[in-house]
């Protein structure tokens, strides 16, 4: 289980760190109302997803969806510590 946890996270990292190659640190100029937006955009996607027998035509599966949570969840969690929210 363990294992399988560390995989999951060095996949999220690595996803955090191309897509921050590509568009910066854009997530800074979001407010944690637009990352929960994010999140749940995401969640209803996953829904589709599910209900589709887990196809899809031209997006991304479930996985990376997964993972965008993660790191929305992530950014939303760094925003609000530096605002002094704790």
């Amino acid at each position: 289980m363990v294992d399988a946890y560390k995989k999951h996270i060095a996949a999220t990292k690595e996803l955090m760190q191309s897509k921050n190659h590509d568009y910066g640190e854009a997530w800074r100029s979001m407010s944690q109302e637009g990352l929960t937006d994010l999140i749940l955009m995401k969640l209803f996607r996953i829904r589709q997803i599910i209900n589709n027998d887990g196809k899809t035509l031209i997006s991304e599966g479930i996985d990376a969806n997964y993972h965008d949570i993660i790191n929305y969840s992530v950014f939303a969690l760094i925003l609000d510590s530096e605002a002094g929210n704790k």
